[in-house]
């Protein structure tokens, strides 16, 4: 893939000094992950309007919802090492009109194929788009702050789940399912105008290409890191996938009670991002090793919690709030990746994803063997103390190879 001639790629330039509001740089990229946080999640909520539209059973709609997972894991490899060479805004722009394109693509999907085919297609530039947008804000933050400038860019993500997703549901029950992907595509239009305008020109690293950036995948602190994500983080989808069923179900929580509690899910996680990425720029392992020990807690405290409403949704925030070690991971993969920026904060989304499919499968086979709704509070524990015990592998390897282990920040611009 060359590289488009952009001013992008003129000499490495301080980021800060070409940026006269770096406030509004982080803006200008937080609405593009509002964009595909929104996107990504507000399928959830229309999957009886797709079946219906496109002839196919719920559970077949929900196979969307893989094959968008599936582009996510694909894309962030793929593409950043493809891209390595790019400008950073250039890039940005670029990733997030495709993610435009999918969204009013699938808007007009004529039939159940063309839909998984294209939200898979939409799913690409996900991981790369969040692993870019985390370095170039990582490189606008002041001294000590990289972790919350990175916590800014994921907030749109956060926020997707409070705000664009129940906007996108309502309009896709009152105008059409379709509706909701023209909204998605036009919010992502606008965060590639306000990415062009307010994000400085920055060349990508000096020497930088695919090649360069597929050493990230030769580091064993990128891989264990990858799985303390993968896998830690996989016991809040466990217990979300199947929170609604759950706390009606056990709870007897009434079906106008749903948005309710998954509002409740989505300010955790605004919550948690917020205080995550300030903790993590303070002491940035222990507050992954925190996190990870804080939801063995509250997944455990969820198994005994909901079978009353008020216990069970304020649990549910809690759970949300295990957001908090997304900002910690991808500064840690910055730490440790060397001179492979790119691939290794793209692939944190990646194992976000699959974090995603292992705690909803897993859930899935223990209400399926007849253990109970509240059983995925236990495997939600289960796995989030394997993540602990892959954060305490990585936290021993880095002390017996302190040359592979924590590098400090690097120049990523």
């Amino acid at each position: 893939m060359h590289h488009p001639s952009t001013p992008d790629l003129a000499s490495p330039v301080s980021p800060v000094s070409t940026a006269a509001h770096p406030g509004r740089a982080m803006l200008a990229m937080g609405v593009g992950s509002f964009a595909i946080g929104t996107g990504e999640f507000v399928i959830m909520g229309l999957l009886p309007e797709v079946a219906t539209d496109l002839g196919v059973s719920i559970p077949q709609a929900g196979h969307v919802i893989s094959a968008y997972a599936l582009g996510v894991v694909v894309g962030a490899p793929v593409l950043a090492v493809a891209a390595a060479s790019w400008g950073r805004r250039a890039l940005l722009v670029a990733l997030m009109l495709v993610f435009a394109l999918g969204n009013f693509a699938s808007a007009l999907a004529p039939g159940y194929l063309s839909m998984n085919l294209l939200r898979f297609m939409t799913g690409l530039p996900h991981g790369t788009y969040f692993g870019v947008a985390a370095l170039v804000a990582a490189s606008l933050a002041r001294p000590g702050q990289r972790a919350r400038a990175v916590g800014w860019v994921m907030t749109g993500l956060t926020l997707a789940t409070l705000l664009g997703v129940p906007l996108a549901a309502w309009l896709g029950q009152h105008f059409g399912w379709r509706t909701a992907f023209v909204l998605v595509g036009g919010i992502a239009l606008l965060a590639a105008g306000l990415i062009r305008r307010e994000v400085p020109a920055m060349a990508a690293s000096v020497g930088s290409s695919p090649l360069r950036e597929l050493n990230a995948l030769r580091n064993k602190q990128v891989w264990l890191t990858l799985g303390i994500g993968a896998i830690g983080f996989g016991g809040l989808f466990a217990v979300f996938s199947y929170v609604k069923p759950t706390m009606i179900e056990v709870a007897g929580l009434p079906l106008s009670g749903v948005p309710v509690v998954l509002a409740l899910f989505g300010l955790g996680m605004v919550v948690g991002n917020v205080l995550g990425s300030r903790l993590a720029d303070r002491a940035l392992m222990p507050t992954v090793g925190g996190v990870l020990v804080w939801s063995i807690v509250v997944l455990v405290a969820f198994v005994f919690t909901a079978q009353h409403v008020v216990a069970g949704a304020i649990t549910i925030f809690l759970i949300g709030t295990i957001a908090a070690i997304g900002p910690a991971l991808q500064i840690r993969l910055m730490d440790v990746a060397g001179e492979a920026q790119v691939l290794a904060a793209a692939l944190n989304h990646s194992a976000f994803n699959i974090a995603n499919a292992l705690g909803a499968w897993l859930g899935g086979v223990a209400i399926s063997a007849g253990l109970g709704w509240t059983s995925t509070g236990w495997v939600g524990a289960l796995l989030a103390l394997a993540g602990l015990g892959v954060f305490g592998w990585a936290v021993v390897d880095a002390r017996t190879h302190p040359s592979l282990g924590h590098k400090g920040p690097v120049k990523v611009v």
